[in-house]
């Protein structure tokens, strides 16, 4: 499994500063939050995300995902929304990212309305994003937190360039085991967002293993399927100011990531034949 870390973690720091984080404590990559309080983000120019992309290059960091907060099922016209999923398609592709994250972000419409706004949604950005080179997640969060609620959406689209980003909190906090969730999300799978909170009704960040969140099953589980994708460790620092800072943390949780992953042996040949399944 390779190991990233997301820039929530670091909110405001200069990419050059990012990369060389990600490059002293051994980090294989990063995942880009893509926020206007961020040095780059979709209304950036292409000399800046030029520049972003350049950084990460020579730092020998892969910048393999940005994280953008389009919310595909909310209330509304189409028209806005599509918009947006075009330009942070766009910004993925000129970044030099494979994912773009996505949220359902539903709210209090019934599930079934969400569901099908949601699929129509990112039905339509599908060709642009295969054209371009990106997949687009939908993460498991707010209105669809669990496995469960991301396949009602993503089995209807039923695009290659449609998957889905595992929030091990959000399946969690739904009341879903990890050996449930990984086999509905299997279809989907992009990469899996790790972190550790106190408890349910405390969610601050803790550092990884410090808190009640079943990493371990969620690493076993995936390695068991042959899994070999990115575990991306998402510190919400930019919620929790209080929180201890990142650079502080990053090397203990990217060593306490790569014990994880080390230590979970598949119990046998990866599922799906020499391709290693449907990740």
């Amino acid at each position: 499994m390779k190991l990233a870390f997301s820039t929530l973690g670091v909110p405001g720091m200069p990419l050059a500063e990012v990369a060389r984080l990600a490059r002293t404590d051994g980090w294989e990559g990063v995942e880009l939050r893509a926020h206007p309080e961020e040095p780059v983000h979709p209304g950036s120019p292409p000399e800046e995300r030029a520049a972003a992309r350049g950084e990460f290059t020579r730092a020998g960091v892969e910048l393999f995902a940005v994280a953008g907060y389009v919310r595909v099922a909310a209330p509304g016209e189409d028209g806005p929304v599509l918009r947006e999923l075009d330009a942070l398609v766009r910004l993925a592709h000129d970044l030099g990212a494979t994912y773009a994250r996505v949220f359902p972000g539903g709210g209090t419409r019934p599930a079934p309305e969400a569901d099908a706004v949601a699929a129509r949604r990112l039905g339509a950005v599908a060709p642009l994003a295969a054209d371009l080179g990106v997949r687009v997640l939908l993460e498991t969060h707010d209105s669809h937190r669990t496995a469960a609620d991301a396949a009602r959406v993503l089995g209807p689209v039923g695009h290659a360039h449609i998957g889905a980003l595992w929030d091990v909190l959000h399946t969690w906090l739904g009341g879903e085991e990890p050996a449930v969730s990984l086999p509905v999300l299997a279809p989907h799978l992009g990469y899996v967002q790790v972190k550790d909170v106190a408890s349910a009704r405390l969610l601050d960040p803790v550092p990884l293993g410090a808190g009640v969140l079943p990493l371990d099953a969620c690493v076993d589980v995936l390695a068991a399927a042959g899994w070999d994708g990115w575990l991306c460790w998402e510190y919400e620092k930019r919620w929790y100011p209080r929180a201890a800072g990142f650079r502080e943390l990053s090397a203990a949780g990217r060593q306490f990531l790569r014990a994880l992953a080390d230590g979970a042996q598949p119990a046998g040949p990866p599922r799906g034949g020499p391709s290693g399944g449907p990740f």
